[in-house]
């Protein structure tokens, strides 16, 4: 299987959207984005959680409107999780730069889920946010300083995940889809010449359904929920569209790891589709040598590797590095890693974290209304 390459700074990316919307007068922004976004002097950007590229491509006929919208093929971060995406697409920083490397990140042997900020040492579950506040744990400012209003849903509100990546923001909750309309027209209404509004369905439908008949079920209510926002908000307004992942349906294609593999492992972190072992005390390199035996289905590198890689960018803050494993394993398969400490409430159809066109490659999407 092919390496993945990195693109550079200057191509079509997630991390460049928030600046070049903020930072650039219209006229003036990017030329990858689509036209409607290039020249907008008003705009509601909104993130449709877990929405890649060939997904919208392969259920067109669900997303009419998303299908007729000005659209740019654009490349998410790596890895290609929740909450590593949108940090660098608020703060338009590299993972590198912003700390959050991952789903579940190592912090000197604690292991702590970011979006829920829980987590411990061997499959401990306590509250961390005491002990690796927020702004420790994530620097940057969103949306370069700017007090923006954001539309979340209202459980993310006062969680330590929305601290860390959306602190200084004007935050509107909504929890039921509809309210999302109201809170954005209000938001345009008080003048606000850009607004940042999330929504997750599709991701959560593909996490627990598949590929199906539920998903397009979803697809076809997410498509109506921005042909809604774009027939409200007042004429002239930009209104754009963008996924932070894709997905791949893993199914059952979950890998157990070898009893001689476990032995050199102290505890794993990352995800399912972008896995960290972290050695046992000087073993490091014979860890690495004995998961070579999944290079078949997974790209299997050293930290060093990784970082060399250019994936989590190529400049930051270095002791962030000693967040990440030592050995990750990436599948290119429809493969997901098992970790006993990384379970759910119910088995995950579809995943995403590793790099492949499905996982990395998202829509960037616009209309002027």
């Amino acid at each position: 299987m092919e390496f993945p390459s990195v693109p550079d700074r200057q191509a079509p990316r997630l991390g460049s959207i928030v600046p070049g919307c903020l930072l650039s007068a219209p006229g003036r922004r990017p030329s990858w984005f689509p036209p409607a976004l290039q020249t907008g002097e008003r705009i509601v950007l909104i993130v449709v959680d877990g929405l890649g590229w060939r997904q919208l491509l392969d259920h067109r006929s669900s997303a009419p409107h998303l299908s007729d919208m000005e659209a740019t093929r654009i490349t998410t971060v790596a890895p290609s999780t929740t909450a590593t995406a949108l940090t660098s697409l608020v703060t338009g920083a590299e993972p590198r730069q912003h700390g959050i490397l991952g789903y579940r990140i190592d912090f000197e042997g604690t292991v702590m889920n970011t979006l829920s900020w829980f987590g411990g040492r061997s499959g401990e579950r306590r509250n961390l946010r005491h002990e690796l506040p927020p702004s420790s744990v994530q620097p940057v400012p969103p949306f370069c300083g700017r007090r923006v209003p954001v539309v979340t849903r209202a459980e993310h509100l006062g969680t330590a995940f929305t601290e860390a990546h959306l602190a200084g923001t004007e935050l509107r909750g909504w929890r039921s889809p509809s309210s999302i309309v109201v809170e954005i027209e209000e938001a345009l209404d008080a003048d606000a010449d850009f607004v940042y509004a999330y929504y997750d369905g599709v991701d959560k439908i593909a996490h627990e359904r598949g590929f199906g008949s539920f998903y397009e079920a979803e697809l076809r209510l997410t498509d109506h929920l921005v042909a809604e926002i774009c027939a409200r908000v007042p004429s002239g307004t930009t209104v754009a569209v963008v996924a932070d992942h894709g997905q791949v349906q893993t199914g059952d294609d979950v890998v157990q790891l070898d009893d001689d593999v476990m032995r050199l492992v102290d505890h794993q972190s990352g995800e399912g589709r972008f896995r960290w072992l972290h050695a046992r005390d000087g073993r490091t390199d014979e860890l690495l040598a004995a998961c070579r035996r999944y290079s078949s289905f997974a790209w299997v590198l050293s930290r060093d590797e990784v970082v060399a890689t250019g994936w989590f960018g190529d400049s930051g803050d270095p002791s962030f590095l000693r967040r990440l494993g030592d050995v990750a394993l990436v599948p290119f398969s429809s493969s997901s890693f098992d970790d006993p400490d990384d379970s759910g409430h119910f088995p995950l159809v579809c995943r995403h974290g590793s790099l492949t066109d499905d996982e990395i490659l998202v829509p960037l999407l616009a209309l002027r209304t």
